[in-house]
């Protein structure tokens, strides 16, 4: 079933004259995200080379013998951190686009290892900006999170960082390179969702699903629909915006009952660095965010980054002040039926 998010046919060819022949860079390519994205890329446009940068053999080997990768003599595999300024400058020659999806994820984890979140992070960030200035990349697309708006964990502040950093990179690079950045909230079945947690949980028999509070909400995706959103921007970007989809909020106890709906819960409390609801996009934005249909369009302040080209407005008008974009105030829900709907074909 086509996303809403998959792209129209307004940049449909604007993207395909991208990719046809040229090169395309993953970093974090064997994560969740990135395998889902190389895969639907390669449905989409095989492009002449498709590297997968990471830091994991093991999980490389693992991709080369998936069925979706194995026979692809455009597939490169490339051993590296984000950390190494050099191996990525290696890594990006003569390559036009880069999708930055490699991160530290895990709230928790970032916060009993607050050095190496920022290394990876927001070191990461700025060596893949300097590499992509430096070997004259043409698009660069980096993934964020809702937990980079009003961050209150260090993964949330260093991706918001993170984003600053690439928004800024526009000035920086003259026009060279352009850099966007893509912000959305949970991916249904990616690893550390509470989807396999939960799954897990209940393989195990262990008679309870843990909640951390009754009152919390969550925004919520497909790994498929963020594979297409990234897609999309890619066709669409100009440089500095940060595009946000409009996505439905679940609340975790709805979700809890659909997995199992017999077994009781347990009230676990709320983890150090977490949030009760996200957001996506807050008061403060409103006057640079802009209505374009499936998805808002935040501009940059800088207004000299906006190089002529894709007109925004044009496609929609401006929010309206005061608006927030919130897990708990969100206009969709996921609820009952289509939630037990969408684990029973396996969406998540």
């Amino acid at each position: 079933m086509k996303s809403k998010f998959a792209p129209d046919q307004s940049i449909e060819n604007e993207i395909k004259s991208l990719v046809a022949g040229k090169s395309v860079l993953v970093t974090g390519g064997t994560g969740s995200f990135g395998k889902a994205f190389i895969k639907r890329l390669l449905e989409f446009q095989a492009p002449r080379r498709l590297i997968v940068f990471s830091r994991d053999e093991l999980k490389q080997f693992e991709m080369q013998m998936h069925p979706d990768f194995n026979e692809r003599d455009e597939m490169r595999y490339f051993i590296g951190d984000v950390r190494d300024h050099a191996r990525l400058e290696m890594a990006m020659r003569d390559v036009e686009i880069v999708v930055h999806a490699a991160a530290l994820k895990q709230v928790t984890t970032a916060e009993y290892n607050p050095f190496e979140c920022i290394r990876t992070n927001v070191i990461g960030a700025e060596n893949v900006v300097r590499a992509a200035i430096s070997c004259g990349v043409k698009r660069v697309v980096a993934l964020s999170t809702d937990k980079a708006v009003n961050p209150i964990n260090l993964y949330g502040a260093s991706k918001l960082a993170s984003d600053k950093i690439f928004v800024a990179a526009n000035n920086l690079s003259s026009g060279g390179t352009s850099f966007s950045v893509v912000r959305y909230g949970n991916v249904a079945g990616s690893r550390g969702s509470v989807v396999p947690f939960f799954r897990k949980l209940i393989e195990d028999d262990t008679g309870y699903l843990p909640i951390t509070d009754e009152r919390m909400t969550r925004f919520w995706m497909t790994l498929a629909e963020s594979c297409d959103l990234v897609l999309s921007s890619l066709g669409s970007m100009q440089g500095g915006e940060v595009f946000v989809p409009k996505i439905p909020s679940i609340k975790i106890v709805d979700l809890a009952r659909a997995m199992s709906p017999h077994w009781p819960h347990k009230i676990v409390g709320i983890r150090p660095g977490e949030k009760l609801h996200e957001i996506l996009i807050t008061e403060d934005d409103a006057s640079a965010t802009i209505d374009c249909g499936n998805w808002y369009v935040i501009e940059p302040t800088f207004v000299k980054m906006f190089s002529p080209g894709r007109d925004y407005a044009s496609q929609g008008g401006r929010v309206k002040n005061r608006f927030v974009f919130t897990s708990d105030k969100n206009t969709e829900w996921l609820e009952g039926r289509e939630l037990a709907r969408m684990i029973a074909q396996g969406t998540f």
